[in-house]
């Protein structure tokens, strides 16, 4: 049996459903609705033989070569959707609900499975993925200049239960020049716009939402612009702590990272951070002086920070002094300074 279903109806199901994404390795790459597993009909190649087939010669035609180019396919098609849902229940979608999720939905059918086809298609996420960006939040803001740990707390805060949305997570990106720690790899700007998407959804929109103090640009990634000026908007909770423990913590955190990676991001800042302190900087991280390192580069991301905050509105505007590296400790007093904005 096939039934055609909406998006919202689909995100809103009670039991989760597999689904199936029969769009190429490379359209599935470039972006697709988080939780979905890539069932390609047509390969890179081959669907743009279809495409031009259908651009150059017609419809029928494009069919045809269509089928003979998946004959081979299809057992193993069906191979693959049992695996991913033995019981025989799957949804399927292709770019916009077309010739492809139409074929899969048939051919899985015929086989025996209850078959969910996704209206409009992967299309139809996007424009519900960028239409979650306009609605409302309650969104809370926590601020502090670099080595806070402010990652580190909003994590926890997660754990305990409260509402947190981790961009730097959803970005593969720790914000700053050295932010990918040499390891992370970045997704498209359309798959982080569409992980975004998916996490607000599991969230109570009316409750306060915790995210991180960001600029608009997180790595080579942008925070969409109508969720950031909420962001912008939102009260914020600024944390100060001593420098001393500032350098500490990041020295922990990126002092045993690759020596050029490390010269290749203070080189990236350059202009910013003068040439002297880029010198200075340089001959530091390979003199392993790990601790004049991180002191010679936050003067560059601490004045960025503080321009950055006096664009704020003051009453929006709040601050927790702490030395304590007890980070429950540091969550109770987030909590009891954050009651002053509960109304907002």
């Amino acid at each position: 049996m096939i039934k055609s279903i909406s998006i919202e109806e689909y995100l809103t199901l009670d039991l989760p459903i597999p689904l199936a994404d029969v769009r190429t390795p490379a359209e599935y790459t470039q972006g697709h609705i988080p939780g979905t597993f890539n069932l390609p009909i047509f390969s890179n190649e081959e669907r743009v033989k279809v495409g031009t087939t259908y651009k150059q010669v017609g419809r029928e035609e494009a069919i045809l070569l269509g089928f003979d180019l998946t004959g081979p396919k299809w057992s193993g098609f069906i191979k693959e959707a049992l695996m991913e849902a033995p019981h025989k229940k799957i949804a399927v979608h292709c770019w916009r609900g077309g010739m492809r999720s139409g074929a899969m939905a048939w051919a899985l059918d015929l086989y025996g499975f209850e078959v969910l086809l996704i209206e409009g298609g992967y299309k139809s996420y996007r424009r519900w993925c960028l239409a979650q960006f306009e609605r409302p939040y309650k969104l809370r803001i926590l601020g502090g200049m670099t080595g806070s740990g402010k990652t580190r707390i909003l994590q926890k805060m997660a754990k305990l239960g409260d509402q947190v949305i981790d961009l730097e997570d959803l970005a593969q990106h720790q914000g700053s020049s050295f932010g990918s720690m040499n390891r992370m790899v970045q997704p498209s700007q359309e798959q982080f716009e569409n992980d975004l998407a998916y996490q607000l959804k599991k969230l109570n929109f009316v409750q306060p939402i915790w995210v991180e103090d960001e600029s608009l640009n997180i790595g080579k990634r942008n925070i969409p612009r109508v969720f950031f000026n909420q962001m912008q908007s939102a009260p914020l909770l600024d944390l100060r702590i001593p420098l001393e423990q500032r350098i500490k913590f990041l020295v922990n955190e990126y002092g045993s990272l690759d020596k050029t990676f490390l010269e290749e991001g203070t080189l990236r800042i350059h202009k910013r951070l003068g040439p002297l302190q880029t010198k200075q900087a340089i001959e530091a991280i390979w003199d392993n002086r790990m601790e004049d390192f991180i002191r010679l580069v936050l003067v560059y991301y601490d004045k960025a920070y503080l321009k950055a905050l006096a664009k704020r509105t003051e009453a929006n505007l709040y601050t927790l002094e702490y030395n304590s590296n007890n980070i429950e400790e540091i969550i109770v007093l987030i909590q009891q300074q954050s009651e002053a904005f509960q109304n907002i």
